[in-house]
């Protein structure tokens, strides 16, 4: 029996009161968190059952006013309980970017996420300091799941000395380009499952509960080397360049030039893509997910092609390489 389903259940029954609803599971989420949408006569609204013991729904409440605040398109909080960690939201509908994104579509799309995402980062003004700094140590802690659950959970390929401190000089290099760049509000994955197709004020944002003050690259990277979906370096690079021309017209904080912008985005792509690929295989060993196994081979052919073409990132391009294929 599922105690907090017939718990979410009877909450939802005492907040809509006499109107009869319908509850079925709307997405699969990598944390602990479940969400299902909730279908009464005349609406669609979305429940979101966090444990209290292993989830805390205060960051997305206040996380969630202020991007509404600065008028992006995020669910609002309709009722709360935080004792029992329920939330309901307003629906942001069903079309995930990710189902919608195609060669006709994607210079659309991706535009109005840019746009998006400019807004995101020109709110950082309102309060620098009402999101965690990412910081040295929550960087060096993401990458070290790839060393940790991809190697040697997943691959058990245990590292030789000089492996493993060559090793530890990429993170080191990956951490300080993050820590170099200007920083500003980051929503940390502004990808195409997070990002939904609406009509009006498009996209719609979710998981955002987990932003932080960090690296100006990093959504951008989020967004252009998705883990889901991926597009030829050519393409990207012209949308990074795009981003970079963007944000010094709309007085953003995006470094000296475009070059510099590049290898901050290619270096922060590094750093993600190592933690998703750790997160992945997490996902499979310890919560008995294995689906995002078959994403692995994506992302490591983003970590392949970048440390190929950087001279400290070079270890690491030698490491991945010996692993052979996929």
């Amino acid at each position: 029996m599922d105690e907090r389903l017939n718990q979410l259940n009877s909450w939802l029954g005492e907040t809509l009161g006499p109107e009869q609803f319908d509850l079925h599971p709307a997405s699969v989420d990598a944390s602990f968190r479940r969400y299902f949408r909730v279908q009464t006569r005349n609406n669609s609204y979305i429940a979101m059952d966090a444990p209290p013991n292993q989830e805390d729904t205060g960051p997305f409440v206040r996380i969630a006013q202020q991007f509404h605040s600065i008028g992006l398109n995020v669910p609002k909080v309709l009722e709360q309980e935080s004792t029992l960690g329920f939330l309901l939201l307003s629906d942001l509908g069903q079309r995930l970017y990710l189902d919608h994104l195609d060669a006709d579509t994607v210079e659309r799309l991706y535009g109005d996420a840019l746009g998006a995402l400019v807004v995101l980062q020109a709110g950082t003004d309102q309060d620098k300091a009402s999101l965690p700094p990412y910081g040295h140590t929550l960087l060096n802690q993401e990458m070290e799941l790839f060393r940790d659950w991809y190697l040697g959970h997943h691959l058990d390929r245990p590292l030789e000395p000089g492996e493993a401190a060559a090793l530890d000089q990429v993170f080191e290099h990956l951490a300080q380009s993050a820590l170099d760049q200007p920083q500003v509000w980051v929503h940390r994955d502004f990808h195409s499952r997070n990002l939904m197709l609406t009509n009006r004020n498009n996209p719609g944002i979710l998981d955002f509960q987990d932003a932080v003050y960090g690296p100006v690259t990093y959504d951008l990277v989020s967004l252009l080397r998705d883990c889901y979906i991926c597009w030829p370096r050519q393409q990207v690079e012209e949308w990074v360049q795009g981003y970079f021309d963007l944000g010094i017209q709309s007085g953003l904080p995006v470094g000296e030039s475009e070059d510099q912008f590049l290898k901050w985005f290619d270096y922060m792509g590094v750093q993600r893509h190592l933690k998703a690929i750790g997160i992945f295989a997490r996902l499979n060993h310890r919560d008995g997910k294995p689906g995002y196994l078959d994403d692995i081979p994506r992302v490591m052919g983003y970590i392949k092609e970048v440390s190929a073409r950087y001279t400290p990132l070079q270890p690491l391009h030698n490491l991945v390489m010996s692993l052979g294929a996929i």
